[in-house]
């Protein structure tokens, strides 16, 4: 029988048993509400729902929470805007989509196309880079806007 793949949650937490790293309340609150999102959220979102399901984490935990995740690489960090990030798992496997955000309102789309994948693994063929991460934020206006 193969043994399953773990969770980017158990990994995750995994990471924060090594040596030199804190797993405390606030991070695995963290790491739970954002393994069951399909794609980034704000602080203040990731602050509004904690607070909804009824835990008490205050702000400041959770941007630590979110500082040292994204310093483990655990986390993808996602500009909104000037000033405005999201944060979003980074799948260990490397797996990966890519986003739309709307100038206007904020609003974060996730899309996946593998033509621009290849794209990129084209770019690295012909460049003398070895590229090993991208983003792709494109910005527009959403329907609402």
């Amino acid at each position: 029988m193969a043994a399953s793949t773990p969770t980017w949650a158990e990994h995750a937490l995994a990471t924060l048993q090594g040596p030199g790293h804190r797993r405390g309340g606030a991070r695995q609150a963290v790491i739970e509400l954002l393994s069951h999102q399909h794609c980034a959220m704000s602080a203040l979102e990731i602050e509004e729902e904690l607070r909804r399901d009824g835990s008490e984490v205050s702000r400041a935990s959770i941007y630590r929470a979110l500082e040292q995740l994204e310093e483990l690489g655990l986390l993808r960090r996602v500009e909104v805007s000037k000033g405005t990030a999201s944060y979003e798992p980074a799948d260990p496997g490397g797996h990966h989509h890519h986003h739309i955000v709307c100038e206007q309102c904020g609003k974060v789309v996730p899309f996946e196309d593998p033509a621009l994948e290849k794209a990129i693994s084209a770019v690295e063929q012909k460049s003398s880079m070895a590229i090993s991460a991208h983003e792709v934020t494109l910005r527009g206006h959403c329907p609402t806007c």
